[in-house]
């Protein structure tokens, strides 16, 4: 059974034995207090279900439902006794429930406020001795075998096993009562110690707990004296103590994380609980996915993080120290977790409303994972960006640096071989110094894009690359691959890869001999780069040109790994996804 059912199947327990016991009781048309007890009785069964429906991870819900049931239960006992003059054990264990409901709302509701836990270890000698005292209450009322329509009458005949059941009952009840005056007196003191913003919440509670469990004692002594117009008033007040509490405690103070409002320009109730882990997960995705700047999904994270939570700020923080916040930063950190892979952290500010408990961190936690995504995504991009700026730079310097100077120079040599009328040497010498300014422009555009990668593919300019190194150098293809073609952001990431690894072979490694093996795998084209230069440390040296490249090959969906060891060359392996 789903813990909807059974949600469900409680309310409607609770809610329907109450209504159905004191129309019972009364018949139609029902006197106005019967309306009111039957009114009454569906307040807490309709509190419990959207407590567990909405938050089924808060276990406060399931303590209002199941007292709900006790309580419906009971009255439908009851209710049955007066309608049919009926005494039976089925009626008389039913009506023993209301010992169950006095006993979890006198002890557990009170002492398991506000989320469903003890408010520490020393309270579970508290819970158990209550837990006791209430199933003694309960067994021993419906062994005594009291009819429920005749409260205060004794059976006609007392047994041994009856007197014994007395005792247990009345020894049950007494503890009971005596376990619900330590909580009550708990619950006064964590009142009283509770921070500004609970405050309200606590005294709520506290207020509803005293007055029904005076009224309770009080209606004890009601039933001895047979003052039945008594007895219902003090039912009443024992039934409306707790959920005029609760519902008080939300309109005014938010109990429970519950608020009343309204929506649009008619009038609703509202019941805004905070969301579910999976509530929140799915509304940060669709935001994250109709967000495409990587720095504004982190704002969208924040402010996500912070509605989730009812924090007054929220920020995520980048391991670099960028840092986005949403909300006015007012007051420090209250709650903070990593983000996996120490790319940053979550942090948040004081929550709204009272104190942050070990469900938020669940919640806090499972917010670091999209967290992490959208981190690593403002990250690459960044050094994308950061890379292409050098490139350009790099661009620009060599334009300026080289061919441009070239440029003047020629102008110059040309407007001087006009004026002075040069002869055919010193034209022939312009003419040279045209078509080494011609070969450096293509060298330089061949930086870029080289013809030979638009024109013969990715094996071709790997092998032009390679043919004019001043070390042996040999290029190996799978075969087949050399025919086929790939999209051009492909074939230039793998290209530009091994142009990185070769020339740092050159430059860096000082090696006799370069191995270059370009496959073709399921679904990936992969490059290999091998020399017996003089290798180096991975982990102390700076990777420098190769760690654009592998970003580059990281926004398309692959990788690159550098092994290496001092003496003991250097090998690279990249690759890219690619259709087969």
């Amino acid at each position: 059974m789903s813990s909807r059912l059974l949600a469900g199947s409680l309310a409607t327990i609770g809610a329907v034995g109450a209504l159905a016991g004191a129309l019972l009781g009364s018949g139609l048309p029902a006197p106005p207090q019967e309306w009111a007890f039957g009114v009454l009785g569906l307040v807490l069964p309709a509190l419990g279900w959207l407590l567990t429906v909405r938050r089924p991870d808060l276990r406060y819900g399931w303590l209002f439902l199941a007292a709900a049931a006790c309580f419906g239960l009971a009255a439908l006992g009851t209710g049955l006794a007066v309608r049919f003059h009926y005494s039976g054990p089925v009626v008389v264990w039913l009506s023993a429930l209301y010992a169950t409901f006095y006993g979890l709302t006198w002890i557990f509701v009170p002492l398991l406020f506000p989320d469903g836990r003890l408010p520490s270890r020393r309270w579970r000698p508290v819970a158990w001795i209550g837990g006791v005292a209430i199933a003694m209450h309960t067994v021993g009322n419906g062994l005594f075998g009291v009819d429920p329509a005749r409260p205060g009458e004794l059976p006609a005949v007392l047994t041994t096993g009856a007197i014994w059941a007395a005792l247990a009952s009345a020894l049950g009840q007494l503890l009971t009562f005596l376990t619900a005056v330590v909580v009550l007196a708990g619950l006064v003191v964590r009142w009283r110690r509770s921070e500004r913003a609970e405050r309200g919440q606590y005294a709520w509670m506290v207020a509803g707990t005293a007055v029904q469990l005076f009224a309770g004692v009080l209606l004890l002594f009601l039933l001895d004296a047979r003052l039945w117009g008594a007895v219902v008033i003090g039912l009443l007040t024992v039934m409306a103590a707790l959920p005029v509490a609760v519902l008080v405690g939300i309109v005014r103070h938010r109990l429970l994380d519950i608020r009343f409002g309204l929506r649009g320009s008619r009038l609703h109730l509202i019941f805004d609980l905070r969301p579910t882990v999976d509530e929140v997960l799915s509304g940060l995705g669709t935001a994250l996915a109709a967000t495409p700047e990587p720095v504004e999904q982190l704002g969208r994270l924040a402010a996500a993080v912070r509605d989730g939570l009812e924090a007054r700020w929220a920020a995520v923080t980048l391991a670099d120290g960028t840092r986005v916040a949403a909300g006015e930063e007012e007051g420090g950190t209250a709650l903070a977790v990593p983000v996996r892979g120490g790319l940053g952290r979550i942090e948040l500010g004081p929550r709204r409303a009272g104190r942050y408990d070990r469900e938020d961190r669940r919640l806090l936690e499972a917010l670091a994972v999209p967290a992490g995504l959208a981190i690593q995504s403002a990250g690459l991009v960044a050094r994308l960006v950061n890379a292409q700026e050098a490139e350009r730079r790099r661009i620009e310097r060599n334009i300026h640096d080289g061919v441009q100077q070239q440029l003047v120079a020629l102008i110059a040599g040309l407007e001087l071989a006009r004026v002075t009328g040069a002869g055919p040497d010193a034209l022939a010498r312009l003419r040279e110094q045209a078509r080494q300014t011609l070969t450096d422009l293509r060298e330089l555009a061949a930086g870029i894009h080289p013809s030979a990668l638009s024109q013969g593919g990715l094996v071709e300019a790997v092998e032009e690359r390679c043919s004019g190194l001043p070390v042996p150098t040999t290029v190996t293809a799978d075969p087949g691959l050399r025919a086929r073609r790939f999209a051009d952001e492909v074939e230039g990431a793998m290209y530009f890869t091994v142009s990185e690894a070769v020339a740092n072979a050159l430059k860096h490694a000082a090696a006799a001999r370069i191995e270059v093996r370009l496959t073709l795998a399921p679904g990936r084209v992969r490059a290999t780069v091998a020399d017996d230069g003089r290798g180096f440390a991975p982990a102390t040296a700076a990777r420098r040109g190769l760690a654009t490249l592998a970003d580059r090959l990281d926004a398309l969906g692959g990788g690159m790994e550098v092994h290496s060891e001092p003496g003991k060359g250097t090998r690279m392996h990249a690759w890219v996804p690619a259709d087969a």
